[in-house]
């Protein structure tokens, strides 16, 4: 049975958003969102019917044509044009996965009532949500600053019979998808075109599907890292309580007490060592995967904020008699962020990679690749090289988009953020660590049967018996780039 999921002026939670959008939810609006959506469309069209001074967007052109008036006759068709003219994406599209989440966070922020659209508007989009009607959206197109145009304009030719959309496994034209669903075009009032256009909803859906999965992939790390470390025969002293509260650093301890708890109860970790101290790919595990849960707190904070908040342009305040045009569409404060969060997933991915590489290398009573009988077995050798490139390829992910800025609309816009291309890398460096860590996996589990009849905590033997399900130990060498593709699978389905 559908549950529904009201948008309201209460903040959402990343919890709550990744609730309503996993979930059988369905959205409405609030009957006090309605009403300030409502409140805020009557009063912009008593303004337009009422005053001919010059008001941006709502009765002059856009952009650098800022200084052309609009007649009261075309405002309409002022505002279709926008969004027609407008969508002009293009490279690969951007996933349903996305394109839903834009769908969400675009109601949320026109709710608030500062936006001037129509609650028909509002409520169609709503029914896009609930009826698994995604928009097709283009990746490239957006600056990151006058608001994701491009992206959203694609997100909202559909409401006008335009564009195209994805609907149950199958492509259909605006104009379709309004006769089969019986559907009218909506048509557009005054700045309500403008409305839709302005927004940071590509950057932060995005952002959030990349938090929602990073947050995972924290946990994910820890634990197939945990599992490394025993798989090494690696020491627990590095995770003491004591060293990581005499440098209080938040992330730090945090996954130091995780470790300490995955490896309880561990024969492994309990036993002698003949060495006295750890690469510091083990060794210094806490303070990476610390620092990378401190950026991923931090980039958390930004966007729930965001998400929060009225992005378009320009703002309505009906209870004041204003209507102001500022810049809250500019993508700065999604931007750099976006370039740290890519930075810290990728570092998981580093050195996730680095562990793979010592568990192969034939160390510390394992066989080389981790094969009973290597030469003519090549065992988990190759793996490492994909990790390899995966990981390099991160890194060239990780140049920032933010650091770049190019003049656009004949220089009236002649700052921009480029974070819709930082949200889109950040996209991709989160696939790739799936990948990376699955590969993590692989060889982890596969050096742990090589220290039998020891056993590893109750938690992770628990945790590989659920992997084996999907990958079974390598007798002899077969082909890996299944038992990858599955390995990717588990991570991407497994409760935590």
């Amino acid at each position: 049975m559908n549950q529904i999921h009201y948008i309201s002026d209460k903040s959402l939670t990343l919890e709550q958003v990744q609730e309503v959008i996993s979930g059988n939810y369905k959205l409405a609006l609030s009957p006090d969102a309605e009403e300030k959506i409502s409140k805020c469309r009557n009063y912009l069209d008593q303004k337009v019917q009422n005053s001919s001074e010059p008001v941006y967007g709502v009765n002059t052109g856009f952009g650098s044509l800022y200084n052309k008036n609009i007649s009261k006759e075309d405002l309409t068709k002022l505002q279709e044009n926008l969004v027609k003219s407008h969508a002009c994406g293009t490279g690969d599209e951007v996933p349903e996965e996305v394109v839903k989440l834009m769908l969400l966070l675009k109601v949320q922020s026109l709710a608030y009532g500062h936006s001037g659209v129509q609650v028909e508007t509002v409520n169609r989009l709503i029914s896009f949500y609930n009826s698994g009607i995604y928009p097709v959206v283009y990746e490239m197109g957006s600056l990151g600053a006058s608001g994701d145009l491009a992206p959203l304009a694609h997100l909202c030719l559909p409401l006008i019979g335009l564009g195209e959309v994805n609907y149950k496994g199958q492509r259909y034209s605006g104009k379709q998808i309004n006769e089969k669903l019986g559907f009218k075009p909506i048509a557009f009032r005054a700045k309500e075109g403008l409305a839709l256009l302005n927004g940071t909803q590509l950057m932060s859906a995005y952002g959030i599907w990349a938090l929602i999965n990073g947050e995972k992939l924290l946990d994910l790390a820890n634990i197939i890292g945990a599992m490394s470390v025993d798989a090494f025969d690696g020491r627990i002293e590095p995770f003491s309580a004591k060293v990581h509260d005499i440098r209080p650093q938040k992330g730090q301890i945090l996954v130091a007490k995780k470790f300490r708890e995955l490896l309880e109860g561990s024969d492994i970790i309990a036993q002698p060592k003949k060495h006295v101290q750890d690469p510091y790919s083990f060794r210094c595990i806490p303070q990476v995967h610390g620092a990378s849960a401190d950026a991923i707190f931090y980039v958390k904070d930004i966007f729930l904020t965001e998400i929060n908040g009225v992005t378009d342009n320009p703002n309505v305040f009906p209870d004041d008699d204003e209507i102001i045009s500022a810049g809250n569409f500019h993508g700065q404060p999604l931007a750099l962020p976006l370039d740290f969060l890519s930075l810290a997933l990728a570092e998981l991915g580093n050195i996730s990679e680095r562990r793979t590489y010592q568990l192969i290398s034939g160390s510390r009573d394992l066989p080389n690749y981790l094969v009973a009988n290597p030469g003519i077995n090549s065992g988990l050798m190759i793996p490492q090289y994909t990790a390899a490139s995966l990981v390099s390829q991160n890194k060239q992910y990780c140049t920032p988009a933010s650091a770049d800025s190019i003049v656009s609309s004949n220089g009236q816009e002649d700052h921009v953020s480029m974070g819709a291309n930082a949200a889109i890398k950040t996209y991709k460096v989160v696939n790739n660590l799936y990948r990376i860590l699955a590969i993590e996996l692989m060889t982890a589990t596969q050096a742990l049967e090589f220290r039998r009849p020891l056993k590893t905590s109750g938690y992770l033997e628990d945790f590989m018996r659920n992997f084996r399900e999907y990958v079974p130990f390598i007798e002899d060498d077969r082909v890996l780039y299944e038992d990858i593709a599955r390995a990717v699978s588990f991570l991407r389905s497994v409760s935590l």
